[in-house]
């Protein structure tokens, strides 16, 4: 990944480089293209696609972020996703669990992301109430039927899931809020397979095409926000100070 430079007073430049103006659009065609092939392989049963294309989704969306001067907290929720990506690639139990565990401090990057960059809105005292009970009602639903070893470590972390989404959509708004329903939605749908649930056709397809928009969401809401700040704005491809 390249390292984003740093201009020390964080005023934009009259000049953009050919490489900073094409560095991000590349970045993000690339992106399209792997989610692409990924979600194409998933579609038609190619295992081999899969395998290939989804160890390099979150790597690829990262590094178009830092080229568009995201904070680091968002490179490193990122960053964590591709390490659950990579885990769940394995069937092992073990792996699940670091998986979940690696998706978990994605979402504390998050929230520690949400809550330093964000604004808290009116729409807090409708949304929180809504995501509890969600929460507690999935919860509930699959206690039972999910492995004993597994029950706390699925409510631990769907406490953690939920509470991210809820903060995307009350601090950041509508864009990001979407990113965080789909990664609650593309979750739970895991969740339903584990615990022996009837699934849709394809199942890993929805899962994957629904974190995909989920992840790129949060980033994309993340970054509109940075940029609707007062002060000066960066223009396309110019990379500003990657901080917290």
């Amino acid at each position: 990944m390249r390292t984003p430079s740093r201009r020390g007073t964080g005023t934009v430049s009259g000049h953009d480089t050919p490489n900073t103006h094409h560095a991000p659009l590349t970045l993000l065609a690339a992106f399209a293209l792997t989610a692409t092939v990924d979600l194409t392989s998933l579609a038609v049963g190619f295992d081999a696609g899969h395998t290939a294309a989804k160890p390099l989704l979150m790597p690829l969306l990262a590094a178009w972020a830092a080229t568009r001067g995201a904070p680091r907290l968002l490179v490193a929720a990122l960053l964590c996703g591709w390490g659950g990506d990579v885990l769940l690639l394995s069937d092992a139990d073990p792996a699940f669990l670091v998986g979940m565990a690696s998706f978990a401090v994605g979402h504390v990057c998050y929230l520690a992301l949400f809550g330093r960059h964000g604004m808290a809105r009116a729409r807090a005292a409708l949304l929180a109430p809504a995501y509890a009970a969600a929460l507690l009602t999935t919860v509930a639903l699959l206690w039972s039927d999910l492995p004993a070893d597994l029950r706390v470590p699925v409510a631990g972390y769907s406490t953690l899931l939920v509470a991210m989404a809820c903060t995307a959509a009350v601090r950041l708004g509508p864009v990001a809020g979407l990113g965080g329903a789909l990664f609650l939605l593309s979750d739970t749908l895991i969740a339903t397979g584990v615990a022996d649930w009837p699934q849709l056709p394809r199942p890993d397809l929805w899962i994957m095409l629904t974190y995909i928009a989920a992840q790129f969401l949060l980033a994309t809401g993340t970054l509109r926000t940075l940029r609707a700040r007062p002060g000066p704005m960066a223009t396309y491809g110019e990379v500003r100070s990657t901080t917290p």
